[in-house]
């Protein structure tokens, strides 16, 4: 992640998955918009540690564009989804 792997919003490293790197690279997403999500996107909870983070972005035309997440010692991207519906 060259914009920077910490989350202010978080307080903690962000990692991402293999999965993930290939579905960020499949949906032509950046680093950028990746760490913009983590930090402003809408959190939507399944349980203390599991979630997704999601955002629409008027300049794509894929949204809304979501990422799953569990929020341990660190933050960690296990997959990115785009055309995403709110649960």
């Amino acid at each position: 992640m060259s914009c920077g792997a910490y989350s202010k919003r978080f307080q903690r490293n962000i990692r991402i998955t293999r999965h993930a790197i290939k579905r960020i690279a499949e949906r032509s997403l950046s680093d950028c918009l990746l760490l913009d999500l983590i930090e402003t996107g809408t959190l939507k909870l399944k349980d203390q540690e599991h979630g997704w983070m999601f955002k629409h972005y008027p300049d794509r035309d894929d949204n809304l564009i979501c990422a799953a997440l569990l929020l341990g010692e660190a933050v960690i991207v296990k997959t990115v989804m785009h055309h995403f519906e709110e649960i």
